[in-house]
């Protein structure tokens, strides 16, 4: 797999795909690419087989290396990482990001430093964020002196013990895929970060779609909500059973193909944001 050097890492993508604007995927806190696929949330899959999808494992994550600095691992920083990966695999060109969790939150500081480099957002389960980010935090800085005082099977154990997201009732379990020395580093991160402030977002008019589930304290329907109220060209569609997540692919693929617009001029203006405010 090609590699591409970042500051204190190397990220691990892959590139498949022939035709078509590019679309770029990004997993959660301590998943990877392949994980998302093992548990049902690879969306990209149901796009046309010839479609151009980067898929890439964040640092410290999968087959990519990290360092020891908490602050590496912040979604500003991960943001920074996603649009180097960009520039490397397709300079000047506007692409799809979708998202899982700390994927939004790459997304969303990527968009606010680059709004023009994408065509569409969908944000899927987005994370705690800002009244309810505190106490998760709290929570992370916890589980990070847990794994180092008594190591990884003790991190998965105590998440066995919540209880199951009705969405991924039917959910394979799995392991953390980060590397056991770096998983207390890459927790402290996450603690350290919080989605952009919604007044800021307010101000994005790229066409996003916010895929939530319910009853999940990790990924609150709050955030959801609120992501949909404040970014003007939104639509919010909420899964409460493993069969509405079923149906996320097809309508991540009808996103797609609804916001594909032609490549604009690198020296000229791009084509301006879908009209409309989409409910659901």
């Amino acid at each position: 797999m090609p590699t591409l050097d970042v500051l204190g890492a190397t990220l691990d993508y892959e590139v498949t795909g022939a035709s078509g604007p590019l679309v770029v995927q990004l997993h959660g806190l301590t998943s990877s690419r392949g994980r998302d696929a093992q548990i049902g949330l690879d969306l990209a899959r149901a796009l046309h087989r010839d479609a151009r999808v980067l898929r890439y494992d964040a640092r410290g994550h999968g087959h990519s290396t990290g360092s020891r600095h908490p602050a590496d691992y912040t979604w500003e920083q991960l943001a920074e990482d996603l649009l180097a990966l960009l520039d490397h695999v397709a300079p000047g060109e506007q692409v799809h990001g979708v998202g899982t969790s700390m994927g939004c939150g790459t997304l969303l500081h990527a968009v606010l430093r680059d709004t023009h480099r994408f065509a569409s957002l969908t944000l899927v389960v987005p994370p705690t964020a800002w009244d309810t980010r505190r106490a998760q935090s709290r929570t992370y800085l916890v589980n990070a002196d847990l794994v180092e005082r008594e190591g990884v099977d003790a991190f998965v154990e105590l998440g066995l013990l919540s209880p199951t997201v009705p969405a991924l009732a039917d959910a394979p379990t799995t392991r953390p895929e980060v590397d056991a020395r770096l998983l207390p580093t890459v927790l402290r991160g996450a603690a350290a970060t919080d989605l952009p402030d919604p007044q800021v977002l307010e101000r994005v008019l790229t066409p996003t779609l916010v895929l939530a589930w319910s009853e999940d304290p990790k990924h609150p329907l709050s955030t959801a909500a609120l992501l949909h109220d404040v970014m003007p060209e939104s639509r919010l569609v909420v899964a409460r059973t493993p069969y509405g997540v079923m149906a996320w692919p097809g309508l991540f693929a009808d996103h797609v193909t609804a916001n594909a617009r032609p490549q604009a001029d690198p020296g000229g203006p791009l084509p301006a944001a879908g009209a409309g405010r989409h409910r659901s």
